[in-house]
C-alpha cells in the first residue's frame, strides 16, 4: 500500500463488530493517521505485511513496533480496516460464506472489549492485536462454536506429537482449535456440529491439504479439570476429545483469571465464586495449587 489510508467505513465497523464506545476513538485515530506521516507509515507497513501473508497458514507476520508513536492505540484496527477488502476477496474466492466471514471478524470487537477489561485502556495492545493478525490473513475461521486455524507446527509441539506416534513433525501443517469466549455453552452437540462443519469446510476449500490431527493449546486441557468438575460437565466432555500432552512452560493462573473472570488484575480474594468452576478454581488456589495450559490433539477426519 502507498499513500494515505482510506477511511474506516461502515463495513469495517459492522464486520469487526466495533463496540459503540470505541467508534468515535477509532474514527479519530484514522483522522490522525491521515495527518501524521509516521502513523500512516505504520499502518502502511502493517497492512502490506498482512496482505503479503493472505491465504498462508500461521505463523503470520508480526505487527511493527509502535514504540515512540503518539496516539497509537487504535492503529492495528485502522490497518485491519485497510486489509479488509483484500481479506473479503480472498474469502469470496474460497467460497467462504458472508456469515462465516462475519463470525470470524467479530473477534476484532471482542478484543477491543477485552483489552479494556484486561488492561484498563482503550484500543489494542500488542498481545490482542497480534492474535488478530491471523483473522486478517485468512488463517483462521470461526465455524459454529469453535475456531480453526491452519498452522505450521512449532518445534516443541511437532517433536512432542512425533514422539507420541502421530505422523507429523515440526513445520507440518495441522489445524489448531480455539475456543472463543462468545458463542454459547460448549456442549458436546455444539462441538460435534462445529467439527463436522469444519471437516466439510477444509476438505472443500483446501482439497490439496491434509491435516493428520487437530491440535489445541489451552488452559481447558489441564487434567485437573476432570478432578474439579463433574464427569457430566461440558468442559470435561470437551477435554475428553483430546489426547492430552505436556504442560506448557509457564503456569496459567493468570490465564485463568483472564479467561474465566475477565479480571487479570483483580486480587484473588475479590474474585466472585459464582459458578462451579470458579469455586473449584478458587479452592485450588487456596490449597496452594496452580493451573497449567496443556497441549492436546485428536485425529482429524
Amino acid at each position: 500500500m502507498s499513500g494515505t489510508p482510506g477511511p474506516v467505513d461502515d463495513r469495517a465497523l459492522v464486520l469487526f463488530d466495533v463496540p459503540g464506545e470505541d467508534v468515535a476513538a477509532l474514527l479519530a485515530a484514522q483522522d490522525a493517521v491521515r495527518r501524521d506521516a509516521a502513523l500512516a507509515g505504520w499502518v502502511a507497513g502493517a497492512a502490506n505485511a498482512l496482505r503479503a501473508a493472505t491465504g498462508e497458514p500461521s505463523p503470520g507476520p508480526a505487527l511493527p513496533s509502535r514504540e515512540g508513536l503518539d496516539g497509537a492505540s487504535y492503529l492495528p484496527v485502522v490497518a485491519f480496516a485497510e486489509v479488509l477488502p483484500d481479506l473479503l476477496a480472498h474469502h469470496e474466492a474460497l467460497g467462504v460464506s458472508p456469515e462465516v466471514s462475519a463470525a470470524t471478524l467479530a473477534d476484532v470487537g471482542r478484543m477491543l472489549t477485552r483489552n479494556r477489561r484486561w488492561f484498563g485502556v482503550a484500543g489494542l495492545g500488542d498481545e490482542l492485536a497480534g492474535w488478530l493478525t491471523r483473522h486478517l490473513t485468512g488463517a483462521i475461521v470461526q465455524l459454529g462454536r469453535l475456531q480453526y486455524e491452519r498452522v505450521h507446527l512449532g518445534q516443541g509441539t511437532g517433536l512432542e506429537l512425533g514422539m507420541a506416534g502421530v505422523p507429523v513433525g515440526p513445520g507440518d501443517l495441522v489445524l489448531s482449535v480455539h475456543i472463543p469466549g462468545a458463542g454459547g455453552p460448549l456442549t458436546p452437540d455444539a462441538v460435534e456440529a462445529s467439527v463436522a462443519a469444519a471437516s466439510t469446510f477444509f476438505r472443500r476449500r483446501f482439497p490439496g491439504e491434509r491435516y493428520p490431527v487437530a491440535v489445541c493449546w489451552s488452559w481447558l486441557l489441564d487434567p485437573q479439570l476432570a478432578e474439579l468438575l463433574p464427569a457430566s460437565s461440558n468442559l470435561v466432555a470437551f477435554q475428553r476429545r483430546f489426547t492430552l500432552g505436556r504442560a506448557l512452560d509457564e503456569d496459567a493462573d493468570l490465564t485463568v483469571r483472564k479467561f474465566l473472570w475477565d479480571a487479570p488484575s483483580t486480587p484473588v480474594a475479590q474474585l466472585p465464586a459464582d459458578s462451579t468452576l470458579r469455586r473449584a478454581m478458587l479452592d485450588l488456589w487456596r490449597r496452594g495449587g496452580h493451573w497449567h495450559s496443556h497441549s492436546g490433539w485428536f485425529p482429524w477426519r
